[in-house]
């Protein structure tokens, strides 16, 4: 059975939260922009379950 992340992701306003925080840093080394709503789901993620870095599903990139 596959579940759905979707329930585990951040709401919108908890995005708005973050977003000025991390957008507000660009990246030194003029490296494309990573999906930062994603990568910060998926710390969350490893946060909550107390899984190791290994086990985050792909979906988070």
């Amino acid at each position: 059975m596959e579940t759905s992340l979707a329930r585990d992701l951040m709401s919108d306003e908890e995005w708005a939260f973050f977003e000025g925080f991390i957008l507000a840093v660009r990246a030194p080394n003029g490296r494309k922009a990573a999906n930062h709503r994603l990568v910060l789901d998926g710390i969350f993620w490893i946060a909550r379950t107390g899984a190791p870095w290994r086990d985050l599903p792909g979906e988070f990139g």
